[in-house]
């Protein structure tokens, strides 16, 4: 069973570059000791930047799987620690071959999410770590991650079980979906049949659509 390990927030901030820039980004989350409230704009305390590709109903919790830090703590030989890769959610035993588009879980006993886009992996990654090539290794493997939309809020807390619900969509995990969609000038058809998955993301969905 996956178990939500830790929970991560984060609010818009400035900060100064080592060239002298100021950077603002809402990427940088550290960990929520107790309970916090999730609504369907997000968990309490947390705050997005770029608000056209983050946050918003379609794009409230980011998970990501925790069995990807020790691969990436060894090639890069940084301390990652959860919410390194800027996510909500770190997640054991699941991953993106084991999640789907559509996906409904319960997060504890109350809690329901569903699983309704994959992440696009951004320079952030880069530039908040300071080293170039984290953000294209992330996105050439896919270990990407996954945004959840509340279906119905509550209080969540680390340590809760994440328990499948319904899988309305086996075909297209969330590692399928991301292909799908890198390939849809090349393959129309396969970008077609993504689109009509009704849980995915509308934008997602228009995009696809339109090739």
């Amino acid at each position: 069973m996956a178990q939500l390990l830790s929970i991560q927030v984060g609010k818009v901030q400035t900060h100064t570059l080592p060239n002298g820039e100021q950077w603002t980004t809402a990427y940088h989350k550290t960990p929520v000791l107790g309970a916090v409230r999730l609504d369907v704009f997000g968990l309490e305390g947390d705050a997005q930047h770029h608000t056209s590709v983050h946050g918003g109903i379609y794009r409230a919790v980011l998970g990501y799987s925790a069995e990807h830090y020790p691969a990436w703590r060894e090639q890069f030989a940084l301390e990652l620690p959860f919410g390194a890769f800027g996510e909500n959610f770190t997640i054991s035993a699941q991953d993106e071959d084991t999640v789907c588009l559509g996906d409904v879980y319960s997060v504890g006993d109350h809690v329901r999410l569903q699983v309704s886009q994959p992440r696009r992996p951004c320079s952030q990654i880069d530039e908040w770590w300071r080293r170039d090539g984290m953000r294209a290794e992330v996105a050439k493997t896919l270990r990407t991650g996954w945004y959840m939309r509340v279906l119905v809020e509550g209080v969540v807390e680390a340590g809760m079980s994440i328990t499948l619900l319904e899988r309305p969509y086996p075909q297209w995990t969330i590692r399928k979906a991301h292909q799908a969609y890198d390939n849809r000038a090349k393959d129309p058809a396969t970008a077609m049949r993504l689109s009509a998955c009704a849980a995915l993301e509308p934008e997602w969905r228009r995009k696809l659509a339109s090739h």
